[in-house]
């Protein structure tokens, strides 16, 4: 099966921080790459050499279902790694080769990679049920860092990563439109509410550095505005950055250096405004690079990360929320509820807000992805997203009748209105959480 995907041009990656490997064939350069993480990143070999293929992930995993394909069975692909590991740095595989289930590299081998790898969501749900814990997102972000290494890396994930190179952001909101932006959306609030509430930009002497989607000053408005509002009923001295606009972070879905860089972006931003505390938006991998990754690539974090959904859930005794009159159910996002430390948090808050909160099945950590994550949302991937969201739309179908599904991420937001028409699912509003908190907000100057 030859991959979809669209590549970048080598010439467009040393402007993102990639030089592509020089010596040797692809096969070579593959091995050294795979060489060198093994080297620094001890679990990887201890996964490889642990799975017993006993197949307990096959009936957990929603890219299987979806596309029947037994590649995308997590233990098939995270063989195609596998081989090429027991062929090359076990004693068994370097003299038995074959017999071992070894492989050497060849065209075939990375093409597989380069379709099964960009099939898999790293969702992480068969880390949850696998008998021995064996993580098969981190084998899916080992084997896409090896790609890049090659130089082989999706155009849309190069794209993203040169608009934050340049503007600090994956939408390339420049400062002045940023402004424009702020400035528009204090209007709405105005004339929705009567209140003068600010969204404050690049302001030093801030308390907090609230750290968005950039997604938010472009398509999912509702979320800056529920923030905005929350962070104005509590009196915070808050701000955004103009230089790091982004929540998300692609790094750790393509290239681990890249990673690095917007982390140690974002503490650069929390420094110049001079924040103590930064406020993490609505997006999931994002989160899970900030809260489980950036300490142990960048060292300790001088401020308090915290997320936007904690921030809220522990103020709820301060802010004045009234019930919306709605039926809701909440996906939880792969990496809040799996990687991230978010699971009863965003209950809470749906529990004070709206008149009936109810749980699709299964949820938590056992939640089945939205099909989109890992950065999969380029359109020539549509076809393969559809179908990784199939048991999504199973879930939601039998929760029955529902005027809004809270969706606190925003690739999950991308992902599930297509999602849902594909399967005829009846319309229903879609937003994140924060959207409802400053929808159910009862302020003294609402005019609605």
């Amino acid at each position: 099966m030859k991959s979809p995907l669209h590549l970048a041009k080598a010439h467009d990656l040393p402007a993102i921080g990639i030089e592509p490997m020089r010596e040797g064939t692809d096969g070579e350069q593959l091995v050294s790459a795979l060489g060198e993480l093994r080297a620094s990143t001890r679990s990887l070999a201890v996964m490889l050499d642990t799975c017993t293929k006993c197949g307990n992930c096959a009936e957990q995993c929603h890219s299987y279902l979806g596309t029947e394909d037994p590649f995308n069975i997590p233990a098939a692909r995270a063989d195609l790694m596998r081989r090429v590991y027991k062929r090359h740095f076990t004693a068994g595989g370097k003299v038995l080769g074959g017999f071992t289930g070894a492989r050497d590299v060849d065209g075939e081998t990375i093409e597989r990679w380069l379709t099964y790898f960009y099939q898999c969501n790293e969702c992480r749900r068969c880390a949850v049920f696998c008998p021995f814990g064996i993580d098969t997102a981190e084998i899916t972000i080992a084997a896409r860092h090896i790609l890049s290494r090659l130089g082989i890396v999706p155009k849309f994930m190069q794209g993203i990563a040169a608009n934050l190179q340049a503007t600090g952001n994956n939408m390339g909101i420049g400062k002045p439109a940023l402004l424009d932006s702020a400035r528009f959306l204090e209007e709405e609030m105005k004339e929705e509410t009567g209140l003068d509430i600010r969204i404050p930009v690049d302001e030093p002497g801030s308390d907090i550095l609230y750290v968005p989607s950039s997604a938010d000053f472009f398509t999912n408005v509702d979320t800056i505005i529920g923030a905005a509002k929350v962070f104005h009923v509590l009196g915070a001295n808050w701000t955004v950055s103009s230089s790091a606009l982004e929540a998300a972070n692609f790094g750790l879905l393509f290239n681990l250096s890249i990673m690095r860089q917007h982390g140690q972006r974002l503490a650069a931003a929390a420094q110049a405004v001079g924040a103590s505390m930064v406020v993490h938006g609505e997006c999931g991998h994002g989160w899970r690079a900030a809260r489980m990754c950036a300490e142990g690539a960048e060292g300790p974090a001088p401020f308090r990360l915290v997320h936007v959904l904690e921030y809220v859930c522990d103020s709820l005794s301060r802010l004045p929320l009234r019930k919306l009159p709605l039926r809701v159910t909440l996906h939880d996002p792969c990496n809040y509820a799996r990687a991230g430390g978010i699971v009863e948090q965003p209950r809470a808050i749906l529990r004070a807000c709206v008149e009936e909160f109810v749980e699709m099945s299964p949820n938590g950590r056992e939640n089945f992805c939205c099909g989109g994550g890992s950065g999969l949302l380029m359109d020539e991937m549509l076809d393969v997203r559809l179908r990784l969201g199939k048991k999504k739309a199973e879930q939601v179908a039998a929760v029955g009748q529902l005027d809004y599904l809270a969706i606190p991420c925003s690739i999950c937001k991308a992902q599930l209105p297509p999602v849902m028409k594909h399967y005829g699912m009846p319309a229903l509003e879609m937003g994140g959480v924060i959207d409802l908190v400053g929808k159910a907000l009862n302020l003294g100057g609402n005019r609605t």
